[in-house]
């Protein structure tokens, strides 16, 4: 089996995931009464999971390593949050397809401009028609989805 294949497929399981995540988390929206207080709920849940998960698998923190960090490393549940938010209220306003494939779209274009710069750490890969187009064919895809 090619080495690749696994973290391809559990990718594309997490990328589902992420469908259902927001139709799920806008079904919740409206029983708490805001996306905000959906996301918190989405996240105590998902906190409660990855902490029977880390004791599960005994999972232990480097905190010496952790302290070490930069600044934009500690963000990444803050734009989970704003994901999340974004996703619960987007989807009754826009429909589950239409958000998630705006929220790929936006996620594509800026991991372009990461991979351009190295930024965050990332590895360079500089801008070329491919990449671009690749984007672009995936925001072709929003207006069709938009307008089917």
């Amino acid at each position: 089996m090619n080495p690749a294949i696994l973290p391809i497929l559990v990718v594309i399981l997490a990328g589902g995931a992420t469908a259902l995540q927001a139709p799920t988390n806008a079904k919740l929206a409206t029983a708490v009464g805001s996306p905000v207080n959906a996301a918190f709920v989405s996240f105590a849940v998902g906190t409660i999971a990855l902490a029977v998960a880390a004791a599960v698998l005994h999972t232990r923190p480097d905190m010496t390593a952790a302290k070490a960090l930069p600044a934009y490393a500690w963000f990444g549940g803050l734009y989970g949050a704003c994901f999340v938010v974004a996703a619960a209220w987007g989807v009754p306003r826009l429909g589950a397809a239409m958000t998630i494939t705006l929220m790929v779209t936006g996620q594509l274009a800026l991991s372009l401009l990461l991979d351009h710069f190295g930024a965050l750490g990332v590895p360079r890969q500089p801008l070329n028609l491919g990449r671009i187009a690749g984007v672009a064919l995936v925001f072709a895809g929003v207006l069709l989805v938009r307008r089917s």
